[in-house]
């Protein structure tokens, strides 16, 4: 079980809006908070003299907006937080935690300016600023994590019986694929469901073809590009990253989200990632190889 759990945090998590976009993720807090304050009125809130109360809680709002965009900024200068296509739930946790204790402390050192000069200096003070800053800065937080929350799921993927539905050419067992190499006098026949993936290496590609009941590997001279257009009429197999050409009916499972997921395909033939600009067009065509 905790395991289990362990492995919750550490499964990729997009980063919500406030991280992702600060500049329009602080505008976000600045008019969250000042509507949340002028709407329900704390009790633990208090005007300036100068400026009345909305004016006072329009001050409090700004500075709060601007806190968040600077600690973000400060954050992303971290190296554990530096970099957002490898965030994970763990990350996107700890960064809404830190960023609010901050931001009560931001807020608790403003109030020595802005509110009227009274006994500010004291655990009680601090502290009650830190709890109303989590209370009211979560919700938007909050709203825009669990937004998220289909990306801790993976996709599982169902296999078809019918491997090729799409054409009567793809349908008939009979269907042979030649590919054709660089070099002349080399060429490689498989069926088309004999095929899970094909992956680049450098000057070659390599064929992960089913056939005799084990996975085996047959290297071709030639890039994977002209391997993909050799296979455009077959629309079972999709290009999914630049190294990677699958099948798309040996997919069993889908694991990840709108960064990239990494496939687990039938039969124990491995694992492939799907690269994070390919994910939706990865997704439409699996729809259209299901139906």
């Amino acid at each position: 079980m905790n395991e289990r759990k362990s492995k919750w945090f550490f499964r990729e998590y997009p980063q919500n809006l406030i991280l992702e976009k600060p500049f329009r993720g602080a505008l976000i807090m600045t008019l969250f908070y000042f509507g949340f304050l002028i709407i329900f009125n704390p009790r633990a809130t208090h005007e300036s003299r100068e400026m009345g109360y909305a004016g006072t809680m329009a001050i409090y709002s700004l500075i709060a907006g601007f806190g968040v965009y600077f600690q973000v900024w400060l954050l992303r200068r971290s190296r554990f937080f530096s970099d957002g296509s490898e965030w994970n739930l763990l990350k996107e946790l700890l960064s809404i935690v830190l960023i609010l204790l901050g931001l009560g402390t931001i807020i608790y050192f403003a109030g020595f300016i802005i509110e009227p000069p009274v006994d500010r200096w004291n655990p009680a003070t601090f502290f009650g600023s830190i709890r109303y800053t989590f209370s009211v800065g979560m919700l938007p937080f909050a709203l825009f994590s669990i937004a998220n929350y289909r990306y801790l799921f993976p996709l599982e993927i169902i296999p078809e019986t019918r491997q090729y539905p799409s054409t009567h050419e793809e349908n008939t067992v009979e269907t042979q694929i030649r590919i054709e190499s660089k070099l002349k006098k080399e060429e490689l026949i498989f069926h088309p469901d004999e095929l899970y993936f094909a992956e680049s290496d450098g000057n070659y590609v390599v064929f992960n073809l089913i056939r005799e009941g084990r996975i085996k590997k047959v290297i071709i001279r030639n890039s994977i590009s002209n391997i993909e257009q050799q296979l455009s009429s077959f629309t079972c197999f999709c290009r999914i990253h630049r190294a990677f050409i699958v099948n798309l009916n040996k997919v069993i499972r889908a694991d990840g989200n709108s960064l990239g997921y990494t496939l687990k395909l039938g039969d124990n033939a491995g694992e492939i990632p799907v690269s994070r600009q390919n994910t939706r067009m990865f997704d439409e065509k699996l729809k259209l190889s299901r139906k």
